[in-house]
Formats: C-alpha cells, sequence, structure tokens
C-alpha cells in the first residue's frame, strides 16, 4: 500500500484521529463526535430535526429514519485524491444501519466537516453515542475522464445483455 499526506483538522476535545485497526486494513473506521459543535441532523417522515448533540447522551435512530452525524473531521485531500464513506459490516450485519449514499464520496477540493449519512434499515430502534464507530472512510486515487464520441463501440461477447442476462451457473 501507498502512504500519502492529508491535512487535517480534528474538532473534537476528545476523540483520536482515524486509525487503520490492522496493517491489513484498507479503511479507517470514523466516530460520532459530538464534542465539536457542529449539528446533528435527523430526518424522520414527519420533520427534520437539527440541534448541537450532548456528548454524554444517547440517541435513538428508529426504523427507516435517517440522521447526519458529524465526525469532527475536516480534511484537505491532495487533488487527484478522493475519500470515499462505506458502512461498517459488523453494524450492517448485526443492526442493520448502513451509510444512505454509500459510498459517500468526498471530493479533494470540499474543506467542510465530513459527516456520515446513516439509515435504519432494521425494525428496532438503533442507539449511538458519542465515540461509536458508525463508518469507514478509505482513500482512494480519482481518476478523471476524457470521453470520445464515436458512431460504433467495439463489439464484446456479452453484448447489450443487461441485468440477469448471463444467468446462475
Amino acid at each position: 500500500m501507498r502512504n500519502i499526506k492529508v491535512e487535517v483538522i480534528n474538532l473534537s476535545k476528545s476523540l483520536e484521529l482515524p486509525m487503520y485497526s490492522t496493517n491489513g486494513a484498507a479503511a479507517m473506521d470514523v466516530r460520532a463526535c459530538f464534542d465539536s459543535n457542529e449539528e446533528l441532523i435527523f430526518y424522520t417522515a414527519n420533520a427534520i430535526e437539527k440541534f448541537i448533540p450532548n456528548m454524554d447522551k444517547t440517541y435513538t435512530l428508529a426504523p427507516l429514519e435517517r440522521v447526519l452525524i458529524p465526525t469532527g473531521l475536516k480534511v484537505a485531500i491532495p487533488e487527484e485524491w478522493e475519500i470515499d464513506v462505506r458502512p461498517r459490516s459488523g453494524l450492517a450485519l448485526k443492526n442493520g444501519i448502513t451509510v444512505l449514499n454509500t459510498p459517500g464520496l468526498v471530493d479533494s477540493d470540499y474543506r467542510g466537516s465530513i459527516c456520515v449519512i446513516l439509515i435504519n434499515l432494521s425494525n428496532e430502534d438503533f442507539h449511538f453515542t458519542h465515540r461509536d464507530r458508525i463508518a469507514q472512510i478509505s482513500i482512494t486515487e480519482a481518476t478523471k475522464v476524457d470521453w470520445v464520441s464515436v458512431n460504433e463501440l467495439p463489439s464484446t461477447e456479452r453484448g447489450e445483455g443487461g441485468f440477469g442476462h448471463t444467468g446462475k451457473k
């Protein structure tokens, strides 16, 4: 794996910066940050609720509700790189909690706080607090596309076969 330097501002007074949990890990866990004066925003069927969270309180995400959770991180991603925000597999499997716009994308020219959109796809309430691991981030190279307009595409064995075209084996 290649190492790059990324400038970061940690708005939290109590959380460490994300880190890799093992030598082979490709992503780092990010945590809910409730001590940075950033808003927590709940989206329910009937309302949008915005407030500065209390780091000593437990919050509840009801089934099918969404929440925008601050991480307390602002980064200067180098040009030609991006951050992907991805679900944590344990939260998805055990609790039905996932990143709604997975993968969330943080562009290299964004300088605001990184937040995570979680959704509860289970039938049970999900409880979370300050410091809970809510997602993971990976930093990857971004590639720019130069489109080339043509009148015909090269043929392939599959051709225009779409969803389910290759069948089951």
